[in-house]
């Protein structure tokens, strides 16, 4: 089973070297990376998605998993009434698979113009060798699809932010 995780990175710079350290793990075959896309806030508050096909490889989601999902967190809020109930129906779609309302509005609302964030869909980890690789980066876990109990082990081994 994969999990996701959204991590969130005060600049572009960073969160690529998360990306380049994620890949260097999935070499070693700490970690499986299942998809992995970048999303990058700009001042203007407009979003910009780069689905990471160099970490993952062929067999991904695609393109439109991953555009449908940012238009949810990013775009909805400005769409307002007028699309509410094709908004509906995708986040139906999404809860189907375990991305909630709750998340969308949580992820949404944290990554702020300037800012960027790492969606990571991972399974099959060595935790004592993936974790003391991330620790050295700067970044806040906003989000995981992780069980409680597990995602504030992964905050306290980490020393992340919480949400």
């Amino acid at each position: 089973m994969s999990n996701l995780f959204v991590l969130k990175f005060a600049d572009e710079t960073i969160a690529r070297q998360v990306a380049d350290e994620m890949k260097n793990l999935q070499k070693q075959q700490l970690v499986k990376l299942d998809d992995a896309a970048l999303i990058i806030r700009r001042p203007d508050g407009k979003a910009k998605i780069k689905q990471l096909h160099d970490l993952v490889g062929a067999g991904a989601m695609g393109g439109a998993f991953w555009g449908l999902l940012i238009g949810l967190l990013f775009f909805m809020p400005a769409l307002g009434a007028a699309v509410g109930a094709g908004a509906g129906a995708l986040s139906g779609k999404f809860a189907d698979i375990g991305i909630d309302d709750s998340f969308i509005k949580q992820v949404g609302s944290a990554i702020q113009p300037g800012e960027c964030a790492l969606f990571l869909m991972t399974r099959d980890a060595v935790i004592e060798k993936v974790l003391p690789r991330l620790k050295n980066y700067q970044f806040q876990l906003i989000q995981s699809s992780l069980s409680t109990e597990n995602e504030a082990y992964l905050r306290e081994m980490l020393g992340v932010n919480s949400k």
